[in-house]
């Protein structure tokens, strides 16, 4: 079994309009997933720091980042992936998709316990065209990927139909996990965060609904427990 979870962390500011990245941190250990998709994880401006700094992450959590490049970012638009320290990684890459405004996707390919997994985490566009364009995009660099691999893919998609949009392309391929509403965290009615896989059965998933994270950010957690097919 493996946990996979996304999360939107808003830049670490919650809904009492403070930054505490210790308090994600702390959301993601009631979780305790071995792979996770962070959404919003770096400052907007200037170096594009991480939210949550390295030396914090290395210090106390069972978790590191997964390093695309050399900067201070912890990702590629916001968008970070992190594994278990006793995990491999097998390879990464940061996706350059069609965008309107500054959007992107990363992959890592990671072995847990000698479980190959293909790991995707995004964070799509307000534009459902865009959306659409992005989701292709995703699409075909899955596919282009060797060697084949369980897959999932998992982030803020930022759609709101429940059928169509997006989520009509990824469904193609993908079967999408019935986590639950996500957004707004004070009331979720949105079901704008997705798991989705291919290659992998789930056998439990949801949202993370603690009294901690509804005020870490303006997301809730979601969360799934898969095995290989």
């Amino acid at each position: 079994m493996i946990k996979v979870v996304s999360y939107n962390m808003h830049k670490g500011i919650g809904l009492d309009r403070r930054r505490d990245p210790r308090r994600i941190l702390d959301v993601l250990c009631e979780i305790d997933g071995d792979v996770i998709a962070l959404q919003e994880a770096d400052l907007r401006y200037g170096t594009k720091a991480a939210v949550i700094p390295h030396r914090l992450l290395e210090d106390h959590s069972p978790w590191r980042a997964v390093q695309l490049h050399d900067r201070a970012s912890m990702g590629w638009h916001g968008n970070a992936l992190l594994t278990r320290k006793g995990s491999e990684v097998l390879g990464s890459a940061a996706l350059h998709i069609p965008a309107l405004e500054p959007r992107g996707a990363i992959r890592v390919d990671v072995s847990i316990d000698a479980t190959p997994i293909r790991v995707f985490g995004m964070h799509l566009d307000l534009s459902g065209l865009w959306r659409r364009r992005q989701a292709r995009a995703i699409l075909t660099h899955a596919d282009d990927c060797a060697p084949p691999m369980p897959t999932v893919m998992m982030g803020d998609l930022n759609e709101w139909t429940p059928n169509g949009g997006c989520l009509h392309d990824f469904r193609r391929e993908f079967a999408i996990a019935p986590t639950g509403p996500s957004f707004h965290a004070r009331r979720a009615i949105g079901r704008l965060d997705r798991i989705m896989t291919r290659g992998f059965r789930v056998r439990d998933c949801g949202v993370h609904n603690s009294a901690l994270a509804r005020k870490a950010s303006d997301h809730l957690p979601i969360w799934a427990l898969i095995e290989p097919l």
